[in-house]
């Protein structure tokens, strides 16, 4: 059992529109349509990067984890998140991911709902990992 995944926040008030859903992420890291907007980028003096991140139905990362470690803030929606080795865990406005550092991992949209979160990362542990993609199997089981 991994006891620092996810914790309910019962104040949580997020809209999918706290902030800007930024722009459509063209890169291979992603399956399906995500936007991103970053909220504070290489934050020098808190060594983070802050993200806001949007998933339509269905969509999801790779594979992937970080050196630091990695919060997830669910503002809106409907989600997954799964550790390697793990159940995956369904995730809903109000949940806090508490992902430990090097953990292997993945995150998206439920294939009927759009996912937003907000990612806060470590950047002075280094940059993310990313591995292989998550497969049709893996984010329907």
């Amino acid at each position: 059992m991994v006891s620092s995944c996810c914790t309910k926040s019962n104040t949580a008030i997020g809209r999918s529109d706290i902030f800007p859903k930024g722009e459509k992420v063209t890169n291979n890291n992603f399956t399906g349509s995500v936007w991103l907007q970053m909220l504070g980028q290489n934050e020098k003096s808190l060594n983070t990067n802050v993200g806001n991140v949007t998933f339509e139905p269905k969509a999801r990362t790779k594979w992937h984890l970080h050196p630091g470690g990695q919060i997830l803030l669910v503002t809106d929606g409907i989600g997954y998140y799964q550790e390697k080795g793990y159940p995956k865990k369904i995730l809903r406005k109000g949940d806090v991911v508490k992902c430990p550092p090097n953990v292997e991992h993945w995150h998206g949209a439920s294939p009927e709902s759009q996912m937003v979160h907000v990612a806060i990362s470590d950047n002075d542990k280094g940059a993310v990992v990313w591995l292989q993609p998550v497969t049709d199997e893996e984010y329907y089981k």
